[in-house]
């Protein structure tokens, strides 16, 4: 059997409103109602199933891998919304991208404070 992740829930104080955020952000098909979720599908087929919280979110961080010409669009899309990013996940190089294994790197916040990152190579691929 191979093991594959399906889902992950992430907690929001709107669901509807990060959910939302992810699909335009990162340039998904739209959220689809699943019980008391609203799902966002990654083009590896990982769900992500937002559910909405009146309780403390604990911040969770979620690595997106994506293409030369996707961090372009994403990153673009983070730029133009005036989102704050960073080069590292401590928050210190604000307004900077890393360059790690010869890729491309940043760090952003979701509605919910969730720290999501984008990255053009796998850590420890080597460049």
């Amino acid at each position: 059997m191979t093991v594959k992740l399906n889902h992950t829930i992430v907690h929001a104080k709107d669901k509807r409103a990060s959910a939302a955020f992810y699909s335009e952000i990162f340039g998904l098909a739209a959220p689809v109602p699943f019980g008391p979720f609203l799902d966002v599908e990654t083009a590896n087929e990982v769900t992500l199933a937002f559910l909405q919280t009146d309780g403390e979110i604990q911040v969770q961080h979620y690595a997106f891998l994506v293409s030369e010409r996707e961090f372009d669009e994403i990153f673009g899309r983070v730029r133009s919304r005036r989102l704050n990013y960073w080069a590292d996940p401590a928050r210190r190089q604000k307004g900077e991208i890393n360059r790690h294994d010869g890729g491309r790197g940043a760090y952003f916040e979701d509605p919910a404070g969730n720290l999501l990152e984008i990255i053009t190579r796998p850590y420890g691929s080597g460049s």
